[in-house]
């Protein structure tokens, strides 16, 4: 996964973000229509059209018959059913460009997440370090050990628990781009934090395994570390008159590439 994440973090680092960072309506709006014009080209290939023309189809000809013959319960209810088992194969004919599609989306959703849902966190702001070890490791959260750079502080005495955490209180007394290097059992992960600054794609987990391609914003933990999670607090970036955050971003990808799948359908030839 580490590899996974470094391969589309550095060509999305490279192609995201002309503009800078500031200006996000612009990879908001243009990668959401790109997706969507991209759908309907994969639909049509991997689709079977011809299929789901003659399902709606049938499925136009049932409706007619309870609208016809609506005083024969006998008939509207075998209509029905018929209906019923019509829109499950329909339904079923979409799968296949769904499950085709969904890796790619994930991906870029994920990338647009990384660089516009949050902001760095303001100069002075105390955040929480959650270190979460696995369990099958055997490595007790007395082994975690934190490393601060300059421009960071412990603002608390740090909490380890029974079952494997372990928690940092940080203040962050100066602006930069923070590493800060835990220690467990010999090994040393590192973990970014964005302090001020002007918008920046700003880490927010490291994390292990599949969970880590919806966080691209730092490379995947070693699958074989026992480190399950690194994570920090973070802010919500405003977006104008964008729903912000994770779901805003997610909502308006959803909205904009059907509102540009179903525009450009005709264009394509496609049945829906």
């Amino acid at each position: 996964m580490q590899t996974f994440n470094q391969i589309f973090s550095a060509i999305f680092d490279v192609v995201l973000a002309p503009f800078g960072h500031e200006p996000a309506a612009f990879d908001l709006v243009v990668w959401p229509v790109l997706m969507g014009v991209l759908a309907i080209a994969v639909y049509k290939l991997v689709s079977n059209q011809k299929a789901l023309t003659r399902v709606k189809s049938q499925i136009s000809m049932r409706l007619l018959e309870i609208r016809l013959f609506s005083h024969d319960i006998g008939q509207v209810l075998r209509s029905t059913g018929a209906i019923l088992w019509k829109n499950t194969l329909y339904l079923g004919n979409h799968m296949i460009p769904m499950a085709v599609m969904l890796g790619p989306f994930v991906v870029i959703l994920a990338q647009l997440v990384a660089n516009y849902a949050y902001t760095p966190s303001p100069p002075g702001a105390v955040e929480l370090l959650h270190v979460r070890l696995d369990p099958d490791a055997g490595v007790p959260a007395r082994e975690v050990q934190l490393t601060l750079p300059e421009g960071v502080v412990l603002d608390a005495p740090p909490v380890r628990t029974a079952d494997h955490q372990a928690f940092f209180r940080l203040r962050a007394e100066q602006p930069g781009d923070h590493v800060l290097a835990v220690d467990v059992a010999g090994e040393r992960f590192e973990k970014g934090w964005a302090v001020g600054g002007d918008a920046r794609k700003v880490p927010l987990k490291r994390l292990r395994g599949l969970e880590a391609i919806l966080y691209p914003g730092e490379a995947a933990l070693p699958g074989n570390g026992p480190v399950l999670g690194i994570e920090l607090e973070t802010h919500m970036r405003a977006l104008g008159p964008l729903p912000a955050g994770e779901l805003g971003i997610v909502l308006i990808t959803l909205v904009l590439s059907l509102v540009a799948g179903f525009a450009v359908k005709g264009l394509f030839g496609v049945t829906i």
